[in-house]
């Protein structure tokens, strides 16, 4: 029975790696080097392996002394050294883990007596030209990044100790051959989501790729099962092994095979090399701005120069070695459409964006604010009929819990949350509970709204009614917006829907407070439009028409106009998470938009005209009055418009027809 030791084992090479060890070796008992906080973590990998339970966690850190381990070691037969930073893009730090622990590694492996199984790579070969052999090491070559550096000098400390040793240099790891799998953004990677665009071109245009030259590709399946077995045959210490693609793999061979599983255009032609030199070795001039171009794609500009290799690794020794034992590096294009399937499905940074196939809104996490009533309960059972997870946001538990009773006798998902987004705690709470819960949110409706419609010559000594409405329209929309921002621009993804109001765009007389504040929800929505676009986070305003809501019912038929119904303000809603336009707004509102703009004098005489025939209601006097007491549910109907109320619904209908608003 043979024990083992192994550093890096949580890493994704290391967990292929301690699978095919424990696969291979059914007595082995495997110890593995981790930070105390990794622990945990270890042990759930364990838990879903056969011969997990021959696991242990072995506590200790790499970049401390001694490997900062907590108890004496046990006694080893081998020390599989995976432990390191392989980050093209990282800097001189990565020289306490890379160069220091395999310090610490190789005193522990002479300590122990035990045989050293250093992974090196093939970046020790830096910039070498021509012809590199399983014997090669220093040929005077040069570094291009630090992490070369790192790993060559790593390998020179192996090299020049007295430890039993086998050296192992793989090429450039991607995902598992079978299953695709990956762990992270690296590598050849970086330039899948600039492929995932050329896929929106047709998959018939012929294209032309320059003439690069070669690059060295491995899937990780193939790297861990052939350091395995090289590890357990007998008589092969103090060799080194290439772990790489026996076969040249130009970059487009690589581009086409990727092309084709992704249906973008495939290669039909080849440019000279000269065409890409450019863009790959540009002046000094030109650097900068190709640089934040390439950054702001998401690629690390120190990929385009590692994009080929100007060395040709051979292998013949590590083939002879392993002959007989059925592994061996599968050409590229055998997998290069499981590479391809496993990001767009599990690492495309913008997945999120993707609508499912069933319906944009399907499977969808929407927050709905103010849910309980009017427009909030009726884009609710709206957005849950489309198939989306509706989480639903307002102060009374009990008419929630009755709209979520609601969506689910029709077969839909709902979940309420009572919460005061006026109250910072309470919304940092429940948004995290709805993290917690349903792992993350896709779309944000700032619907819940306060409104007073009241003169101002009655509001001279009332300076609460402006404070408790900003409180809710602005403060609170800003809040569930702030809290949801860094979640949504993690996911590149996010669409928020700000309920605003045709009063913002007509300036409409007694509703200073409530103009005010959705004016400013509006202002802070552009602003916020802008600085988010590139994170793939979207605003869309509506600017609604008077509704018939529980919110007006004080007001009733003192207001202008006819009130539209919740169904067709949730249908607006709808269409604003459905197409995200950048603002849906009506026809009067658009009218009095232009009017501000062309006529502004005339519109104020108007709006004056408006202010006096259509006085302060009772309740906004002050006065008791027998006002209509609508429920949540039940809206009461709205009073058949008399006199000039009439005379402004006929020409709101006349003036639908003529202009039908606008959705930019």
């Amino acid at each position: 029975m043979a024990t083992y030791i192994v550093t890096g084992g949580t890493g994704f090479l290391g967990r292929h790696t301690i699978e095919r060890l424990l696969e291979r070796d059914p007595a082995g008992q495997v110890h593995v080097l981790v930070r105390p906080g990794s622990v945990a973590k270890l042990e759930r990998m364990t838990s879903r392996w056969t011969g997990g339970d021959r696991v242990r966690a072995l506590v200790g850190d790499l970049t401390e002394p001694d490997l900062g381990l907590e108890a004496p070691p046990p006694a080893a037969d081998h020390v599989l050294h995976l432990g390191a930073i392989y980050d093209l893009t990282a800097g001189e730090e990565q020289a306490s883990t890379n160069i220091d622990g395999t310090r610490a590694v190789i005193a522990l492996a002479a300590r122990l007596d035990a045989t050293l199984h250093h992974v090196s790579s093939i970046a020790v070969a830096g910039d070498h030209r021509g012809r590199f052999t399983e014997d090669d090491f220093d040929l005077g070559q040069h570094f291009p990044t630090p992490y070369h550096r790192t790993k060559f000098e790593a390998e020179r400390l192996v090299r020049t100790s007295d430890v039993r040793c086998r050296i192992y240099r793989p090429a450039a790891v991607v995902g598992s051959s079978v299953t695709g799998e990956m762990d992270k953004i690296d590598g050849p990677y970086y330039f899948f989501p600039a492929l995932a665009t050329l896929a929106r071109l047709p998959s018939a245009l012929p294209v032309a790729v320059p003439k690069l030259g070669y690059t060295n590709v491995v899937p990780v399946d193939f790297v861990a099962a052939a350091t395995v077995e090289l590890m357990l045959r007998p008589g092969l210490d103090g060799r080194t092994f290439h772990l790489v693609s026996p076969d040249p793999q130009p970059v487009r061979q690589i581009y086409a095979a990727l092309a084709k599983a992704a249906h973008a255009p495939t290669p039909v032609a080849d440019l000279p090399a000269v065409v890409a030199r450019p863009l790959l070795a540009p002046p000094a001039q030109v650097r900068q701005v190709r640089d934040v171009t390439l950054r702001r794609m998401g690629i690390p500009p120190v990929m385009l120069s590692q994009l080929t290799l100007p060395t040709r690794f051979t292998s013949e020794r590590t083939q002879e070695a392993l002959r007989d034992s059925g592994i061996s590096a599968p050409p590229f294009p055998s997998y290069a459409a499981k590479l391809w399937t496993y990001w767009r499905e599990h690492l495309d940074p913008d997945r999120a964006r993707r609508d499912d196939p069933a319906g944009p809104l399907v499977n969808r996490h929407v927050v709905i604010t103010g849910a309980s009533s009017g427009i909030g309960r009726a884009t609710a059972i709206a957005t849950a009929a489309k198939g989306a997870t509706v989480l639903l946001l307002a102060r009374r538990a009990d008419e929630l819990d009755d709209v979520v009773s609601r969506i689910r006798a029709a077969g839909g998902s709902a979940y309420a949350y009572p919460c005061d987004i006026t109250d910072s705690e309470a919304v940092e709470h429940t948004v995290k509970a709805i993290l917690a819960e349903h792992d993350h949110v896709d779309m944000l409706v700032n619907n819940a709204g306060r409104s007073i419609r009241r003169g101002l010559y009655r509001s001279t000594d009332r300076l609460h009614d402006f404070e408790r409405t900003m409180a809710v329209n602005y403060f609170g929309a800003v809040r569930m917006v702030l809290a949801l921002l860094p979640h949504m621009r993690e996911r590149r993804f996010g669409h928020i829907v700000d309920i605003s109001t045709a009063g913002v765009q007509a300036r409409t007389p007694r509703f200073a407070a409530y103009v005010a504040s959705k004016s400013a929800l509006d202002a802070f929505a552009d602003v916020a439009a802008a600085e988010t676009l590139s994170d793939g986070i979207t605003f869309t305003t509506i600017h609604m028409p008077l509704v018939q809501t529980p919110m007006i019912a004080p007001t009733g038929h003192y207001n202008m106009g006819i009130a539209a119904s919740p169904e067709k303000a949730a249908a607006m809603v709808v269409r604003a998470l459905v197409d995200k336009p950048k603002r849906i707004d009506v026809p009067t509102g658009t009218v009095a938009e232009f009017g501000a703009i062309f006529a502004p004098r005339l519109k104020d005489r108007a709006l004056s005209e408006l202010y006096h025939a259509f006085p302060d209601s009772p309740a906004a006097r002050g006065e008791a009055g027998p006002e209509p007491e609508p429920t949540a549910s039940t809206p009461s109907p709205a009073p058949r418009p008399t006199g000039p109320t009439a005379a402004a619904a006929r020409f709101a209908r006349h003036l639908g027809r003529l202009i039908p608003g606008t959705h930019w």
